[in-house]
């Protein structure tokens, strides 16, 4: 099996890990948007933010750091092993201590009880402890065991959503079967709060499905080799704080200008930018063990400037598609008309996910070569443009403001990577090709959003005018893949 193909089959089985949980939460937001208020989504959205932020704290770039050093260590069972017990003490230590503390953190970040904070608390460090086993599956080309957690943790997520705010309130009303202890306290917290519950249930089984993974191994710690994947994943963590703010601080700033109503509309619209994620993730998780695999390979070079075209390819088809579509998309995935103010901002946000992949492609240099500290000053420059935009915009132009501001800020993290990496670690991009390829996708998705909107058969030709001046532009390539498959 070829390279380039072996790649594609890999993404496609990671991105269905990918894809179908995410399809099944983009079905619970119309669910959790006809049950909840804007202002009660907003808290949902608040809750998911710090969890970002916690998980992006608890791994502290271990999962990148494992990747590297699994291909790069002969004994690999003390990667695993090291690994494991770092992320796994720590772990603890932030248990106990924020609990403890849970009442003061709770007001701090401004939920009205602990309780919110105790779940999440939980949650986090149940995700935290399944991080090396799905690590471990992925370096080892297991991408079907990897899908088939994945799809349990997001079903049984999924399950408990239906079960506590459509079930549990029907059967109290109609007087069906439910536990009593359930039909007892339901209706002392706010529905809100059963979306936190269904997350923990979901995080403890996985926890308890993938564990035994880690006794497959034997224990052992190495402090070598813990302290130089450190050194390695601690950039990695600033760039991943970093990546949390540029994807979630316009929503805690919205909440703060303009308060909570306009920024679960916002949210709520934001989520039809999850296609572009859904794609990018399942890029991700099938190439990152892949750039590092390959990297011992004479043309890696070059196989890599064949993905980020291919990768541009796919992302733009599904932009104009999105684009083309917009309002049947809203109307199947966001509920109440309430929700559909913020439209506007799905073409910047999905141009601005595309960018963010077009990062993740030019990023695997600084990853290569050891230099992860460039990802964190990358990321930190990214922040702060999220940062100043946000505050200096919203006041003046409102929710829109955070929308370019993510786009400029991923826009920046791209080029800025792009350069350095032709300094350090150079990969031939057909950056003519490519660039052409992106203003063409933009320009017809432009058109079909301003001037077509809502013309399925106008949308529908300009998406088949982009694929057909893609097979014209790639034909050669096409030729080779094709004999390749043969």
């Amino acid at each position: 099996m070829s390279t380039l193909k072996r790649f594609f089959r890999d993404t496609i089985i990671y991105g269905i890990a990918a894809v179908l949980p995410r399809a099944i939460n983009i079905i619970l937001v119309k669910l959790h948007t006809n049950t909840l208020v804007s202002e009660k989504y907003a808290e949902s959205t608040i809750y998911f933010v710090y969890a970002a932020y916690f998980n992006a704290l608890l791994t502290y770039g271990m999962e990148t750091a494992f990747f590297r050093f699994f291909t790069k260590e002969k004994e690999k069972g003390k990667v695993i092993s090291t690994s494991f017990i770092s992320l796994f003490v720590t772990s603890m230590i932030f248990l106990f201590v924020m609990l403890i503390y849970s009442e003061s953190v709770a007001q701090y970040l401004g939920f009205s009880s602990a309780l919110p904070v105790q779940i999440l608390i939980l949650v986090t460090t149940f995700d935290t402890m399944v991080v090396i086993p799905y690590a471990y599956l992925r370096v080892n080309n297991n991408p079907l065991k990897f899908t088939f957690y994945k799809l349990t943790n997001v079903i049984i997520f999924a399950g408990f959503n239906l079960y506590f705010l459509l079930y549990v309130p029907y059967a109290i009303e109609n007087g069906g079967f439910i536990p009593e202890i359930v039909e007892r306290n339901f209706n002392q917290h706010p529905l809100v709060l059963y979306i936190f519950i269904a997350n923990l249930i979901a995080s403890l089984a996985t926890f308890l499905l993938l564990f035994p993974i880690v006794f497959k191994f034997k224990i052992s710690f190495d402090r070598k080799i813990l302290y130089q994947m450190l050194v390695y994943g601690l950039p990695i963590l600033v760039s991943s704080l970093a990546y949390v703010t540029n994807e979630n601080l316009d929503k805690l700033l919205l909440s703060n200008y303009l308060g909570k109503e306009q920024m679960g509309i916002y949210a709520a619209c934001y989520k039809l930018g999850v296609f572009m994620s859904l794609y990018i993730m399942a890029f991700k998780m099938g190439a990152e063990p892949f750039f590092f695999n390959q990297a011992k390979e004479s043309n890696a070079k070059e196989t890599y400037a064949r993905i980020l075209t291919w990768f541009i390819i796919f992302g733009s088809v599904f932009m104009i598609i999105i684009v083309g579509f917009i309002d049947q998309f809203a109307n199947l995935l966001l509920g109440k008309e309430e929700y559909f103010k913020a439209l506007s901002i799905v073409p910047i946000i999905l141009l601005a996910n595309l960018f963010l992949g077009i990062y993740y492609n030019f990023s695997v240099w600084f990853k290569l070569t050891d230099k992860t500290r460039y990802g964190m000053y990358f990321s930190i420059f990214g922040a702060l443009i999220t940062v100043a935009l946000n505050n200096i915009f919203i006041p003046k132009i409102g929710f829109i403001a955070s929308a370019w501001a993510t786009l400029a800020t991923y826009i920046f993290m791209a080029g800025i990577s792009y350069l350095y990496g032709r300094k350090y670690y150079r990969i031939p991009y057909p950056m003519k090709n490519i660039s052409i390829i992106l203003l063409l996708a933009v320009g017809l998705s432009y058109l079909s959003f301003i001037y077509f909107r809502g013309n399925n058969i106008v949308s529908g030709m300009l998406v088949l005018l982009f694929i057909g001046l893609v097979i014209l532009n790639q034909k050669t390539e096409i030729k080779k893949i094709w004999k390749v498959s043969q």
